[in-house]
């Protein structure tokens, strides 16, 4: 299998995951007071699943005078895109509208898989197919969870809420090889969780990604994991 099969599968594969959930927040979407199209049009010019997912519930929990509370959390959780541009900006390179136009695709997994790749050209691969796969998927299963969300009920019967954790693990754990990476992932975890009761929608993961950059930046813990074993290398 050549090296660009390999990154096309791989890409392919974190689509189907993420464009899954689509169906659940075109559900919930729905049971929050949206209806179909204004559902499908949050997917298709918001197109940040967790920024979509904060806008709807605080919406869904307060109604139209939740509104400001609901777009501020949907910008909160949305500024590491931003983040996520500037380190992407190297990798598209072309001409300013080239870069424009890859920025509305700049999400966690289409990132996650260009910068997993050694060489600059399958990291340009990585991105265009994870993002405009996602983007394409994730809108036509949130339109189909936006029609069907009254004959699904609670998408958490279905296991889709599930989903997003299975699609960031997948990514995450081949890169959990040294006692570093293991760190920063273990930190970041840990003070989302502690301050997810405590704070508004979207300050938590700001605080972890923080957290996350000084670990990573100290290097804490850094050095290799401990190697595997003869019997373990085998299996």
């Amino acid at each position: 299998m050549t090296a660009e099969r390999e990154v096309w599968r791989e890409a392919l594969g974190v689509v189907l995951a993420t464009s899954a959930y689509g169906v659940s927040f075109g559900a919930l979407a729905v049971a929050a007071g949206l209806d179909v199209w204004q559902t499908c049009v949050l997917s298709l010019l918001m197109f940040t699943g967790g920024s979509q997912f904060a806008f709807v519930g605080v919406f869904a929990a307060g109604g139209v005078s939740a509104l400001p509370s609901a777009i501020a959390s949907a910008v909160l959780l949305g500024v590491r895109n931003v983040a996520y541009g500037m380190r992407m900006s190297s990798i598209i390179g072309g001409s300013t509208a080239h870069r424009a136009a890859a920025a509305h695709f700049t999400i966690d997994e289409s990132t996650a898989v260009a910068i997993s790749q050694d060489d600059p050209r399958l990291r340009r691969v990585g991105f265009w197919v994870t993002g405009i796969g996602i983007f394409v998927g994730w809108n036509v299963t949130t339109l189909v969870g936006a029609l069907v969300g009254d004959v699904l009920g609670d998408p958490k019967v279905w296991g889709l809420d599930a989903a997003a954790a299975a699609a960031f693990l997948a990514l995450l754990w081949p890169r959990l090889k040294q006692r570093q990476a293991i760190a920063v992932g273990v930190a970041a975890a840990v003070v989302a969780a502690a301050l997810t009761p405590v704070l508004m929608p979207g300050l938590p993961v700001l605080v972890a990604a923080v957290v996350a950059i000084v670990v990573g930046w100290f290097n804490w813990l850094g050095g290799p994991a401990a190697p595997a074993t003869a019997g373990e290398s085998a299996s």
